[in-house]
């Protein structure tokens, strides 16, 4: 079976719990989606890149769901989103890329 890259795990978490959230007008059910994709993307970093690097991307996580909030009064939701999804991508394959080599 093919391993998700946790780059695309973290970020999917990201796009996905907001349009979860956006789409059903339940806020709390895109909060399961962003926590499941968080903890999935968790496990996968504290295999690849060890417990520190795992600690500090999942906070690197819970800061880009809590930046776009901001973020998306000057964006708008959407770029918002897809903004510090990017982002966390970018961080998660900086973070663990030496080990997928």
């Amino acid at each position: 079976m093919a391993r998700i890259p946790s780059a695309a795990v973290a970020a999917s978490g990201l796009i996905g719990g907001y349009g979860i959230a956006r789409w059903t007008g339940k806020r709390p059910l895109g909060g399961v989606a962003l926590a499941a994709a968080g903890a999935a993307a968790a496990r996968q970093w504290q295999r690849e890149a060890g417990g520190r690097a795992a600690a500090g991307l999942g906070a690197a996580y819970v800061a880009a769901f809590a930046g776009s909030h901001p973020l998306a009064k000057k964006l708008g939701a959407w770029p918002a989103v897809f903004t510090v999804a990017g982002g966390m991508a970018l961080a998660s394959w900086a973070v663990t890329r030496s080990n997928s080599l």
